[in-house]
């Protein structure tokens, strides 16, 4: 739990930088601060047994944090996002790349962003079920491909 919350107050503080630094203002001085046991999660629609459980926004129209919850073993064939999506992996290990051969893993403490229209695959290694913090630019949708990979 202590790599969650260190990897949350990363993001956080980085999120919080970048705004500053493109002259945007902090929408609310109120902090967010939402323990990991007080989540509530629900299924996501698109890909059955995954989880997710908002922390700001809303995924279904525009621009979101959330946890996401990965059941191990899971694969996602090629897919991409219509918008830029950030993930900042807090356990198990998640793995993306362009195809399935060329796919890296990342462990506990590792940031993956994907730009949108990206084609690639996805997934959560066998072992133990992945848990990471997600921001979305933009709604989160899936769009499966079957064209060939990304370049």
């Amino acid at each position: 739990m202590r790599v969650f919350f260190v990897a949350l107050a990363v993001v956080c503080f980085s999120t919080s930088i970048l705004a500053q630094e493109g002259g945007q203002k902090a929408e609310s001085k109120t902090p967010l601060m939402v323990s990991f046991a007080d989540l509530k999660w629900v299924e996501l629609p698109e890909r059955k047994g995954m989880q997710f459980a908002v922390l700001t926004g809303n995924p279904k129209i525009g621009a979101y944090t959330q946890i996401r919850k990965v059941p191990a073993g899971t694969d996602n064939p090629l897919h991409s996002h219509s918008s830029e999506i950030k993930n900042v992996i807090i356990s198990g290990v998640w793995y993306t790349g362009k195809d399935a051969a060329s796919a890296k893993d990342f462990g506990p403490g590792s940031v993956v962003m994907m730009p949108a229209d990206w084609v690639h695959v996805s997934g959560c290694r066998s072992g133990s079920d992945c848990v990471f913090y997600q921001e979305g630019k933009g709604k989160f949708d899936f769009k499966p491909s079957a064209d060939g990979p990304s370049k």
